[in-house]
């Protein structure tokens, strides 16, 4: 039969239909008045039965059509001989329809349609309006019927489908948001220590080293006391660091902020071919700088990836004298950086754009500058510069 997984109630109804058929021979068998109608009906019968219980028909759509026209021929050769097997055309139409393509369903209803009419007739029954109507208005019945449920079927499919979906991505989602989440924090939590508790500590012995050349010749147990204090501030100043250290995101753990970055370039499936280059002489950067740096780069590829349909881009690390520089270029779609930052002001984000406020922000907020230049068409670059720390005053 149908070779598609359906419903229990599906099962039921085709279930309904089987006994359907099998009574209607039982009344043509019942009302024969030969033995070569009651041998066709059994003949059907068995046709009938050997279809529903076979494994193949249920397997291949090939033995189900084969079946089936084995089993409008025994009905044909039934309904020559009693106009009683008219009325098995009904649930024959219902056959068709499951078993068929709809190309082949439709014509092969309306030929059904067409024997029952011509068998009623071949009998030399009364001509009447009815006789017409009748199987005509059940071969439209089933039709409208077994169409009807096949486009309410693959709706439900398809509504199934988008609601799995729906939790899937629901799911991922929120372990996205939870490791975003966690990850912010642990930044927060870095660029605190490292703005007020690291950068305390280092203007304080910035103070006690003014304070130990100010102090006069002779005076031995100050002297000793600020170099007490000085070494005290030292060591919480490690002790700072390394809490830095432990709170930096994961793919910095692993070593430098070059390694990340040609770690993020590995990861990416191309399309985009994505491809890391390192310009000058590599420096050790403070702990927000390579964060900020190594975000703004994620952010910028994750967008290549999600909106510009590119085939290449590229990563470039610059080291140079007085600044540390990132650029993030594609040959993508591109977009009008003026719509960014239109709708930047408005609170709002467009597909080009989304995440570029807060790739500015990043950069800012070092002290550094970023630039997008873009045109529909056109590919994108994102440029990103940062002062070197003061000496002093550093990480």
């Amino acid at each position: 039969m149908d070779v598609r997984p359906h419903s229990p109630v599906v099962v039921t109804l085709r279930l309904c239909l089987y006994a359907l058929f099998a009574g209607l021979l039982v009344l043509a068998a019942a009302r024969a008045h030969g033995p070569a109608t009651v041998s066709a009906a059994l003949g059907t019968g068995a046709v009938f039965a050997w279809g529903v219980l076979s494994p193949a028909t249920h397997r291949s759509r090939r033995a189900a059509a084969v079946w089936l026209a084995a089993l409008c021929a025994a009905w044909l050769v039934l309904l020559a001989l009693s106009p009683e097997a008219l009325w098995a055309a009904f649930p024959l139409y219902f056959l068709q329809l499951h078993l068929l393509p709809v190309r082949w369903s439709l014509p092969a209803v309306g030929a059904t349609a067409g024997a029952a009419i011509a068998g009623f007739l071949g009998h030399g029954e009364r001509l009447t309006a009815g006789a017409f109507i009748g199987p005509l208005l059940g071969a439209g019945v089933a039709v409208a019927t077994v169409l009807g449920y096949e486009a309410l079927y693959r709706e439900s499919e398809r509504r199934r489908a988008l609601i799995e979906e729906l939790v899937a991505t629901r799911a991922e989602l929120a372990d996205a948001e939870r490791t975003a989440g966690t990850l912010a924090e642990r930044e927060r939590l870095a660029r605190e220590i490292h703005d007020t508790l690291a950068q305390g500590l280092s203007s304080i012995q910035l103070l006690l080293r003014a304070a130990q050349r100010a102090l006069p010749d002779g005076s031995p147990a100050a002297a000793a006391h600020i170099e007490q204090a000085r070494a005290t501030a030292q060591d919480n100043l490690a002790e700072a660091r390394r809490f830095v250290h432990a709170l930096t995101p994961p793919d910095l753990e692993r070593g430098s902020l070059s390694g990340a970055l040609e770690r993020l370039c590995s990861s990416v499936a191309a399309p985009p071919e994505v491809r890391f280059t390192v310009s000058g002489t590599p420096a050790e950067l403070p702990t927000p700088y390579e964060v900020a740096l190594l975000r703004i780069a994620q952010s910028a590829v994750g967008n290549t990836l999600r909106h510009a349909r590119a085939r290449r881009a590229e990563i470039t690390l610059s080291f140079m004298d007085t600044v540390v520089a990132l650029d993030v270029v594609d040959d993508g779609s591109g977009f009008d950086p003026g719509a960014e930052h239109t709708a930047a002001r408005n609170g709002r984000a467009v597909d080009g754009g989304f995440g570029l406020p807060a790739m500015r922000s990043r950069a800012e907020a070092l002290g550094g500058t970023f630039a997008v230049e873009s045109a529909p068409g056109q590919g994108a670059a994102v440029a990103v510069t940062l002062p070197y720390p003061d000496s002093e005053g550093g990480a």
